[in-house]
């Protein structure tokens, strides 16, 4: 019920990711057309504009929080949401309670690069932190790039304005020199223009800064793509040299197309979650659908609930 493209959307993207071994189970209002998907129904929305906290103890029964209670029971394995990301951190946080030793929970986003993909963490969770914050954020963005991207001993740079150690703001200055003495094979500072080349395995910052380095790449990589492609049709010469290059195209378009991860871990939690953007189209909640399956295959909550202590320990 969260999407911004209403249900429909939703279930299409949950009937294109179901198969053999995924199936999806909706949670929502009565009267939507399944197409044959198993259909909890539930009681209340909760609003993007709705203070989050306040509306998950308010709205118990509502879609976001049943279907995230649904795997703190065992009844799923993994939940997709595209609503609320708050909600669904207040909704994660009650029902599915946090990995010990966890201050807070972090979105974690697959982004592409040249090199292969980084995770950029914090994505969105935290629009506040502290710098011991972004030295958990970064932990947790290794144990998932070693675990999950298969990574040996993950390269962690911490986003800021400038390379040198001096650059940036207070978080940023106080967190570059708690992360230089963690157990982490840190790099040091890296700057956003180098994001799309791969600056590092795992690039960390705060939930505010996250969120707005990843929709600009977002707008920046769709925006570039459609620019192309409508230079490429705007003459005869132009559509006679797209045939040529359209292979290409479509790979390239397929690696840097933000549909192709379709949502991010939430990570920190005892059960796994994947939150898709509000504006998510049909592809992308399918392809979120299939983030959370991997996830579940390679049992990320599992994994991390097992090797963050440690690490913790170590920081």
């Amino acid at each position: 019920m969260g999407g911004d493209l209403g249900p429909p959307e939703i279930v299409a993207g949950a009937l294109d990711a179901r198969g053999d071994t995924l199936t999806p189970i909706l949670f929502g209002d009565a009267g939507i057309e399944t197409h044959g998907l198993e259909l909890h129904e539930t009681t209340g929305v909760i609003g993007m504009n709705e203070k989050p906290a306040e509306a998950v103890r308010a709205k118990p029964g509502s879609s976001l929080v049943a279907s995230i209670r649904a795997v703190a029971e065992g009844a799923a394995q993994a939940v997709v949401s595209a609503g609320n990301t708050g909600a669904v951190l207040a909704a994660g946080l009650l029902e599915l309670r946090r990995v010990p030793g966890v201050l807070r929970p972090a979105i974690a986003v697959p982004i592409p690069s040249r090199r292969g993909p980084s995770v950029l963490i914090d994505s969105g969770a935290n629009a506040d932190a502290r710098p011991e914050h972004l030295v958990q954020f970064a932990t947790m963005g290794a144990v998932f790039a070693e675990e999950i991207l298969g990574i040996a001993d993950p390269e962690v740079r911490l986003l800021s304005i400038g390379e040198e150690r001096e650059k940036g703001n207070q978080l940023t200055l106080e967190a570059h020199e708690l992360l230089l003495a963690a157990d982490l094979n840190f790099g040091g500072n890296c700057e956003g223009r180098d994001l799309l080349e791969g600056a590092a395995d795992v690039v960390v910052t705060d939930g505010f800064t996250g969120n707005v380095t990843l929709k600009l790449l977002e707008g920046t990589i769709v925006g570039l793509i459609d620019a192309f492609r409508e230079e490429i049709t705007a003459t005869t010469a132009g559509k006679l040299g797209g045939l040529l290059i359209r292979p290409a195209a479509r790979r390239l378009r397929h690696r840097l197309d933000p549909d192709t991860y379709g949502g991010a871990y939430l990570l920190g939690l005892r059960g796994l979650a994947v939150i898709a953007h509000g504006n998510s189209s049909s592809k992308a909640i399918a392809n979120a659908i299939r983030l959370a399956a991997r996830g579940v295959e390679h049992d990320v909550a599992g994994r991390l609930a097992a090797r963050l202590p440690q690490r913790a320990e170590a920081v």
